[in-house]
């Protein structure tokens, strides 16, 4: 699920995907201490929640390419050598039907899960309206989905109505964490790796979500919005009967694997997002609009899971979204609209990472 910024982005042109050879030095910025030899891996449109496959030679992602598309999934081989190596193209493998989400590929890179509406309708959904204010769609007609890295052999894992997305997997390929309606609340379940013996994992009334595994899978980092004012909680209720939901405010929590010891991380109640574990299971990066009073720009931070240690890492004036950690922790993809060539762009940046 995209974040603020980039579904109220202007309109995006179709336009060719052109490679660079070597990272621009306008992409380093001197605040940015953690992040060097940062490359643009991607040229046009929009690109978002990129995730490397579990021996980092792979990334999945969701691209939308021209005004009024849908997102589609794309894999693409990620470079050895920022400075250097070549970009091969990325390639669609999704069916280009419907409107995607959340890919994430299986240990060895030879598969993929995302979500996907295609079954329901080959065209776009219908985008929210946003007269009472800004909201996030909840399509019911995502279902999750299984393929080949080429895109071949799709299965549907999930049948039930509702809707069923934001799916990733444990790095030992046999779990598959993911949200759903389908007990009538935004909620975070576990399920086999083919679909089977589905358990609810949280039941606070709210919306959770964005759920991935840590490293050694046993915890899960998400994000979660919890109303407790009771206009809040029925302004909530409300939208989430429309397939809607208000994510202004949405906070950081870690969990155990089998849903125990829920605790809270952030306490700053703007809207943190896109949570991911650094390999040694102790810090957590996530994305986040702390720093804007307008609540409009977002950037890339890190803390414990404590709560404490807080740090700020991506300083450009634009978005800088959607991070994840190598299998290494060595580096860092993320989703920024630094360097676009036209308004509304979102591409993809590699950057080496410095602790």
């Amino acid at each position: 699920m995209k974040p603020l910024v980039l579904l109220l982005t202007a309109a995006v042109l179709a336009a060719a995907q052109q490679p660079s050879s070597a990272p621009a030095k306008s992409l380093e910025l001197p605040q940015e201490k953690h992040l060097r030899n940062v490359r643009q891996i991607t040229f046009d449109g929009e690109n978002a929640e990129a995730y490397f496959s579990a021996d980092d030679k792979w990334i999945s992602f969701q691209r939308t390419a021209q005004l009024g598309g849908c997102d589609q999934i794309f894999v693409m081989k990620v470079p050895h050598d920022l400075k250097k190596e070549k970009l091969d193209p990325p390639k669609m493998v999704s069916t280009g039907k419907g409107k995607t989400t959340c890919a994430y590929l299986f240990p060895g890179a030879k598969k993929l899960v995302y979500s996907s509406t295609h079954l329901s309708d080959e065209k776009c959904p219908p985008r929210p309206d946003y007269s009472r204010g800004y909201v996030w769609p909840i399509h019911n007609t995502y279902d999750v989905f299984v393929a080949g890295r080429n895109g071949k052999n799709l299965k549907q894992l999930t049948t039930t109505p509702g809707y069923d997305a934001e799916a990733t997997i444990r790095r030992d390929g046999k779990s598959i964490v993911f949200t759903s309606t389908r007990d009538g609340d935004l909620d975070i379940y576990t399920m086999d790796a083919d679909g089977k013996n589905v358990k609810r994992l949280t039941n606070e009334i709210g919306y959770d979500g964005g759920p991935f595994f840590s490293a050694d899978g046993k915890k899960i980092v998400y994000r979660s919005h919890r109303p407790t004012d009771p206009k809040d909680v029925a302004d909530y209720q409300a939208l989430l009967k429309e397939g809607l939901i208000r994510p202004t405010k949405l906070e950081i929590w870690v969990m155990d694997a089998d849903g125990s010891n829920k605790r809270q991380v952030t306490k700053n109640g703007k809207a943190n997002f896109a949570p991911f574990f650094h390999p040694d299971g102790k810090r957590i990066i996530f994305s986040s609009n702390m720093d804007d009073p307008r609540g409009r720009n977002f950037d890339v931070y890190i803390i414990n899971e404590d709560g404490t240690g807080l740090e700020r890492v991506t300083h450009s004036a634009d978005f800088d979204g959607f991070p994840m950690f190598s299998s290494d922790g060595k580096r860092l993809i993320f989703a920024s609209n630094r360097n676009s060539a036209k308004p509304g762009e979102t591409n993809l940046f590699l950057a080496d990472w410095v602790d």
